[in-house]
């Protein structure tokens, strides 16, 4: 006689052994096969999508302007092949452990983060869209064995939000989400603890004015604000891979901060010296940076035709809106 319990649910046991079986599956799937099937899922966007193969070609001219258009075209080809190998990455994240994850990465300059740790002060962790972003966090949180508040920019689409959410935060992360994060943030490194952020991408409102590869951007000034006010170091930090395809988790000296005692000036400076520094790691890898990304938009709209035409035609419903509430 078969019990109550087996009955209930015949598949349970058979479909958690499915389940587990892919992720050790996933999890075992080597180096070699990752970069090579992640090339080839580049190349075939690269040749497919070409709106964004547009911008990132006109980002590389623009940061560039010696390149020649080979060069252009030849950056632009290993970009995609990047961010296909980068998407596999993620993928495997999902199957990986702690033990797994840390097989796949070497550190290179622990002692930059042991020597920041040992001030006893919070932390700040700088970086950006840059190698295996993803990765960079989580596997610090897997080596310190300590949580790191992890400030990220919501995504929109509210499935794909919950899993990648999930997924940053197996290994330790706290994630909050960019929008009224700087209390948190805040409270965290007076506590003597963690905070990273991805500092790479343009901030409209309420970012300051900085050079970026020569040109004029906006930047979050959270991390040079907050290390001012709670008096504490920030380290770039940046999960890159190597010309074998080794992913290396690079540690950077702490910076060094300028402090004048006008908030104002000081704030824009050091957010002018994080930049820079994560500028300088770019020029070093620059095909594996975000550079589908329109990060000058704000101040050269014109540089981005498709996005300048969508802001006009924004701007032309929201007068239209606005005539037909007048008239009623």
């Amino acid at each position: 006689m078969v019990s109550n319990t087996e009955n209930a649910n015949p598949m349970g046991t058979s479909g958690r052994g499915c389940v587990d079986g892919r992720k050790r599956f996933m999890a075992r799937i080597s180096r070699k096969y990752i970069l090579k099937i992640g090339k080839l899922i580049g190349r075939l966007v690269f040749y497919l999508d070409v709106p964004h193969r547009r911008i990132v070609r006109r980002n590389l001219a623009f940061a560039y302007p010696d390149w020649s258009r080979e060069q252009v075209k030849d950056i632009s080809r290993h970009i995609f092949q990047n961010l296909g190998i980068t998407f596999l990455e993620i993928l495997q994240l999902t199957a990986l452990s702690r033990e797994d994850l840390l097989k796949k990465i070497r550190v290179v300059g622990l002692e930059n983060l042991q020597r920041a740790l040992g001030s006893k002060k919070g932390l700040i962790l700088v970086s950006g869209h840059l190698g295996s972003w993803e990765m960079g966090l989580m596997y610090a949180c897997s080596i310190l064995e300590k949580p790191i508040l992890g400030v990220v920019k919501k995504i929109r689409f509210a499935p794909l939000n919950r899993r990648i959410h999930r997924l940053r935060a197996r290994f330790g992360l706290k994630i909050v989400y960019k929008k009224g994060a700087l209390p948190e943030m805040r409270q965290t490194l007076r506590r003597g603890g963690i905070v990273g952020l991805l500092v790479d991408q343009s901030r409209r409102l309420e970012g300051v004015e900085v050079t970026f590869f020569g040109h004029k951007v906006t930047a979050t000034p959270a991390a040079a604000f907050l290390a001012i006010r709670c008096n504490c170091p920030v380290l770039p930090l940046f999960c890159v891979r190597e010309a074998n395809g080794q992913l290396a988790l690079v540690v950077k000296p702490a910076l060094e901060f300028k402090r004048t005692g006008d908030l104002r000036s000081d704030v824009q400076a050091n957010t002018q010296v994080i930049t820079d520094a994560v500028e300088r790691m770019i020029r070093k890898y620059p095909e594996q940076w975000f550079w589908v990304h329109k990060r000058w938009k704000k101040y050269y709209p014109h540089y981005y035709p498709a996005y300048q035409l969508r802001r006009e035609r924004r701007k032309q419903r929201e007068e239209r809106r606005g005539q037909r509430m007048a008239e009623r």
